[in-house]
């Protein structure tokens, strides 16, 4: 292995060639110059052999030699100073980047390399600069996400195994029975557990960006009303009223199926755990040339009351390319400024308003920005503050022309 320093190198490489180019030139000159100059010596007149002959080609071969010699030495001291000062720029960069590398293989991935004294460099040294640095921060997200996650799971899984631990030493010890109860709080908790593993192998997909989509072109009316529908039973079981807005008919998604509609139910699963009985939830779009109106049940109806016909836009056949925006607003709890910043974390429950009770294992808003952001779309919230309900609301860009008939 070379333990020479990489810039003693560099810099004697850099003398090597100096050197050996005015040797070569030297020769060359030395071998071809003084036939020439004979030969011009005899043309002015000079005879050969004569002693004036001789002592003129002596003193021109004694000049080209100290000649030659200052000019390898001054050559080679300047080839010297200018690699040594090169070889300084490319040496402090590359020693910070050794440093960091060392630093990230020992675990301390929020180490970065200085990119003002990569520039310096050189255009080459900065670029490689900065794909380490990309490469730190990726390292250091990646980490974070695994120490977030194992911190996450221990926690969901301390209540079910726990409840399990209790009932199993109750059993051994006769003091706890087995019947239906006791069967009923096992299905409970280990139902618990296969969700709450399901949930994180679903959310670490989509932070990763690793969901698979078959996307096809989807008739976002279709697509909503076929999800309002599917909830009209457990919203009417809890006695909230959810209401559908008119969405045009032309409006046309590419989009998977499937997981667009996971996140419209995971957003209305997520309204009706925090609106409490006599409350409402709205589903309502809005995009390129329409004002979509709100369309409610007359006050005592039921839940089953809240929709319209599906709208038509513009006078065209098919919808205006550009982006189209899907929301569900609710009058339940509220979020208070903190619980927005944070209520797509992974287990965010602020004040008890996401308590484990609910029936949700804390993912759902999560593996739903997931999804949308796989579509090329973002989800946001909106919440006037505690009390007085939320609005969740996703982007997707529109396509052109409607699904044919067999999808």
């Amino acid at each position: 292995m070379n333990r020479v320093p990489l810039s003693i190198r560099f810099l004697l490489a850099q003398i090597a060639v100096a050197a050996a180019s005015l040797l070569a030139a030297g020769a060359i000159a030395l071998v071809i110059g003084p036939r020439l100059f004979h030969e011009h010596l005899l043309m002015a007149g000079l005879s050969d052999p004569s002693s004036e002959l001789t002592h003129v080609e002596q003193a021109y071969r004694d000049a080209g030699a100290a000649t030659l010699s200052v000019a390898i030495i001054v050559a080679s001291l300047c080839a010297g100073v200018a690699g040594w000062l090169l070889s300084l720029r490319i040496k402090r960069p590359l020693t910070e980047l050794t440093r960091a590398a060392s630093d990230v293989a020992q675990g301390r991935y929020a180490t970065r390399v200085p990119t003002d004294v990569a520039r310096a460099a050189g255009p080459e040294m900065a670029m490689l600069t900065s794909a380490f640095n990309i490469m730190a921060e990726r390292i250091d997200n990646t980490e974070a996400l695994r120490r977030q996650l194992l911190s996450d799971l221990a926690h969901e899984m301390a209540t079910p195994v726990s409840v399990l631990g209790v009932y199993c030493e109750g059993l051994q010890d006769d003091v706890v029975e087995w019947n239906q109860e006791t069967q009923d709080v096992f299905d409970e908790q280990l139902g618990r557990l296969k969700r709450l593993i399901a949930d994180i192998d679903e959310v670490s997909r989509a932070q990763e960006r690793r969901i698979e989509l078959h996307r096809q072109p989807i008739s976002l009316a279709e697509l909503v009303q076929v999800t309002y529908s599917s909830y009209r039973e457990p919203y009417a079981t809890k006695g909230v009223q959810l209401h559908l807005r008119a969405i045009p008919q032309q409006w046309v998604v590419n989009a998977d199926r499937q997981r667009l509609g996971q996140v419209l139910g995971n957003l209305l699963a997520n309204a009706l755990r925090h609106t409490p009985p006599g409350g409402t939830v709205t589903i309502f779009a809005e995009g390129p040339g329409i004002e979509s109106s709100i369309v409610s049940g007359d006050g005592a109806g039921g839940v089953g009351d809240g929709v319209v016909p599906v709208a038509h836009a513009g006078s065209g056949g098919s919808a205006a390319t550009g982006m189209v925006r899907i929301g569900v607003s609710d009058t339940g709890e509220g979020l208070s400024p903190d619980q927005q910043a944070r209520v797509f974390e992974r287990f965010y429950r602020g004040d008890g308003a996401r308590s484990t009770s609910g029936g949700g294992s804390g993912v759902g808003l999560t593996i739903a920005r997931g999804l949308v952001e796989a579509h090329g779309g973002t989800l946001s919230v909106t919440s006037p503050g505690l009390g007085k309900g939320a609005t969740f609301t996703f982007t997707l860009p529109l396509g052109e022309g409607m699904p044919n008939s067999t999808q």
